[in-house]
């Protein structure tokens, strides 16, 4: 008979896999994790959307292809300035020069346009001081017009500002003294921040200001949706560097309810309502406040510029 082994019987029997149960309840809660967890992504990923692509709310600008002068009836060259880290230039503007012997052929208006559309909607505003006898550089921030095709904001505008005051200082020669930056909507606190920075400016002229941007970015539907007043930064402060510039001030107010940074400028100001004015009021207010303001220069100035910074104005082709 055989003989069994004597570890046989120490043989643990083998017995079926059992599974565990799993408790519902972790599953409800595992399952309301992950949805809260998507619900904040979505959430974070809709505010950084807010915040990257607030600029859209207050910055409307237009692309122009065409490359015909603002002011069709006067002498004008476009101007391409504002190099970038590869020399290549950044921004596109007009030089419209004054007669040499018109009554303020030795000053240079910096035109700073509001926050909409592009240079090719200032063509009256630009032909109303050419008419004053006065020269006129105005141009398109990064995104608007020829400029470079970049999203605009404040930061980059304000460099803007910044490189058409020094292209018109180094480039053309231009004493500080004889540049009058002349700020509408947003370009009033562009303009007033280019006076804060360059105190031998001797007149500042602003027109209709845009200050407060978040007013207007709250009226859009989307705003309501996220904690705008948190993340908004597409800011042109006015009210406080006007409150303490000495330098002397035009202020051009829309309507009779003066706006509270014009209210609050520091002295010397002269305020005027300019939505009833005629153009010949118009051109005698800025003529009484450029004769007050203005240092006595003489008007024979040379207006030469380098010819690396100019492109001539396209004219039409002879058939």
């Amino acid at each position: 008979m055989p003989r069994t082994s004597p570890h046989a019987s120490k043989r643990t029997p083998l017995l079926p896999s059992q599974s565990e149960e799993v408790d519902p309840r972790w599953i409800a809660k595992a399952f309301a994790l992950t949805v809260l967890a998507a619900l904040i992504c979505g959430y974070l990923s809709l505010c950084l959307l807010f915040y990257m692509g607030q600029w859209q709310l207050v910055l409307h600008p237009t692309r122009n292809p065409s490359s015909q002068s603002p002011v069709p009836d006067a002498p004008a060259t476009v101007i391409h300035f504002g190099p970038d880290e590869s020399a290549t230039p950044q921004l596109t503007g007009w030089w419209i020069p004054a007669a040499p012997a018109s009554r303020y052929a030795a000053t240079t208006i910096l035109y700073l346009r509001g926050a909409d559309g592009s240079l090719a909607d200032s063509s009256a505003a630009l032909a109303s001081l050419h008419h004053l006898g006065i020269n006129v550089f105005a141009f398109d921030y990064r995104g608007y017009g020829q400029s470079a095709p970049t999203h605009p904001n404040a930061h980059n505008m304000a460099q803007d500002a910044e490189a058409a005051w020094l292209y018109l200082h180094t480039s053309r020669n231009l004493p500080e003294q004889q540049i009058v930056p002349y700020g509408i909507g947003i370009g009033a606190s562009l303009a007033t921040s280019l006076a804060t920075n360059h105190p031998a400016t001797t007149a500042l002229i602003l027109e209709s200001p845009q200050g407060d941007l978040l007013a207007k970015a709250l009226l859009d539907p989307r705003s309501h949706l996220v904690p705008a007043r948190l993340l908004f930064h597409e800011n042109f402060p006015l009210a406080t560097p006007l409150a303490t510039l000495a330098t002397p001030k035009l202020l051009l107010s829309p309507d009779s309810s003066m706006p509270p940074a014009f209210q609050n400028a520091a002295m010397p100001r002269i305020t005027v309502e300019s939505a009833h004015l005629t153009a010949e009021e118009y051109s005698q207010t800025l003529e009484r406040f450029l004769d007050q303001y203005l240092p006595a220069v003489p008007t024979s100035l040379p207006m030469t510029t380098p010819a690396t910074t100019l492109t001539n104005t396209p004219t039409a082709a002879t058939p």
